[in-house]
């Protein structure tokens, strides 16, 4: 079957679709494509509660269910479709299989994509990049709010993208996140204007090379209509523009810590300042907002309100939304939050900083640090980040399971700066991991220094999520310095 141009008014009844994969995105995608009549076969290896509750009403709407080991080793036969949930890797059995038969394979946002309303399909303003998705879509959503437009942040920020286009109560313009994950399976993704923030190491445990991981991301400008928004202080970003196939007569707007060029929006002294969406861009600049408007003035949070501002602006949006929107907007837990200021000292939670571009982003923002470091290094290196503040340091407290890779570095870049290995059989039995974490960052700390959680890497080797780790930080620092 020919699934080309198959849309959200085509016949879908004859459609046999396999969905592999059975979190958020993937029975969004099910649920949806149920509803359109298609005959829906969803897999996935793991057995939860919610799966089992989730599987119960996919079977109630008509679809089939296989969950369970061995679930997704084989395509099922008169698969015509298969819609892969993110993560998945292209070397997986199931999607060889269906590559060696010729079938076709599409993320949850290549199906969103096509399932957009034809009589109102709103625009899409895309952001991707290592680090700072999420606050940039969100920053990028507050602003078109203050616009008075109908707006909602979506994608890997958490709604899937199909659930809002499917949405009966239309919306005016979509906020979305995509991850490298998302944007290697998408195919005909057409956005308004699309942003890459940042390309830095990551997911190597996931792509064969950095080429390939950025090229993912690349994918974000192609087909683009009006604006490609790129980071002037990563070279990577510009070259994924030139590189992109976008329509006619769409710009590349840079984005900039430094004085912005014509065509850019970027810094003077302490303003926001575009000079992309002026009609006197090549002698003048409009003041977007100030660096005291924003909930920090950290570098990577000024560059993410940048973006934001950008892509906002393509859109046609005024200068008084931006700096209503980004005045307003303060960061999700876990992002540059402070926990505590005790006897001189601040403590820091960035537990959300899970790679190394990440955590060196947020130890820029603090001098002197106690870096608190660690968890699953996802075959990243900390060389270039030790390298860039070691002058910083005041400290290191290393936990998890690749703490080794950092401690190498360190070695190798910043010898002198003392480091103290919190071990597996240094966990309290009765507070949990971090209070030997805790008491070991107050040991190294001065009055005047601030104690920062940013791991660089991910948490699950003896966390849930970066949150619960976020969280027992917050809860030790409290603890421990008797803060409230």
């Amino acid at each position: 079957m020919d699934l080309t141009h198959h849309h959200r008014t085509s016949d879908w009844s004859a459609v046999r679709a396999t969905v592999a994969g059975f979190g958020v995105s993937g029975f969004a995608a099910a649920d949806n494509l149920t509803h359109l009549g298609a005959q829906v076969t969803a897999l996935d290896e793991r057995v939860t509660d919610t799966r089992a509750e989730q599987a119960n009403l996919l079977e109630v709407l008509g679809a089939q269910v296989r969950l369970g080991e061995g679930a997704t080793l084989t395509l099922p036969e008169d698969t015509d479709l298969v819609v892969v949930s993110p993560g998945w890797r292209p070397d997986h059995p199931l999607l060889r299989q269906a590559e060696v038969r010729g079938v076709p394979v599409w993320g949850e946002v290549e199906l969103a994509w096509r399932l957009r309303d034809p009589d109102n399909a709103a625009p899409w303003l895309a952001v991707t990049g290592t680090n700072g998705k999420t606050t940039t879509v969100q920053m990028l959503d507050a602003i078109l709010r203050a616009e008075g437009l109908r707006s909602a942040a979506v994608g890997n920020v958490g709604r899937p993208v199909v659930e809002a286009v499917m949405d009966p109560a239309p919306l005016d313009v979509l906020a979305v996140e995509l991850s490298s994950f998302q944007l290697h399976y998408t195919h005909s993704l057409s956005c308004e204007s699309a942003a890459v923030l940042n390309v830095a190491e990551d997911h190597l445990d996931w792509y064969a090379s950095m080429a390939d991981y950025a090229a993912d991301k690349g994918r974000i400008y192609e087909r683009v209509q009006r604006a490609c928004v790129y980071n002037v202080a990563d070279p990577v970003t510009e070259q994924l523009v030139r590189e992109a196939d976008v329509v006619e007569g769409a710009r590349a707007i840079g984005f900039t810590l430094g004085m912005p060029a014509v065509g850019m929006v970027g810094l003077v002294e302490d303003i926001l300042a575009d000079r992309a969406f002026v009609e006197e861009r090549a002698t003048s600049a409009a003041e977007l907002c100030t660096i005291d408007d924003l909930a920090s003035p950290a570098p990577h949070f000024v560059a993410n309100a940048l973006a934001a501002a950008a892509l906002a602006r393509s859109h046609g949006v005024s200068q008084a939304a931006v700096r209503a929107g980004l005045s307003r907007f303060r960061p999700d837990g876990h992002r540059i939050a402070t926990v505590a200021e005790a006897g001189g000292v601040t403590w820091v939670d960035d537990s959300k900083a899970t790679n190394p571009h990440a955590a060196q982003s947020s130890l820029q923002g603090y001098d002197p640090v106690v870096w608190v470091a660690g968890g699953l290094a996802k075959g990243a290196r900390f060389d270039e980040l030790v390298q860039a503040v070691g002058s910083r340091l005041r400290g290191v407290v290393l936990l998890g399971a690749d703490r080794h890779v950092i401690a190498e570095a360190l070695s190798r870049h910043a010898p002198d700066v003392p480091v103290i290995d919190v071990g597996e059989d240094e966990t309290d039995p009765e507070h949990g991991p971090m209070a030997r974490v805790v008491s070991a960052a107050a040991e190294l700390s001065r009055p005047g220094d601030t104690v920062l959680l940013a791991p660089g890497c991910a948490s699950m080797d003896m966390f849930t999520s970066y949150a619960e780790r976020g969280d027992a930080f917050a809860a030790e620092v409290r603890r421990q310095t008797g803060s409230v």
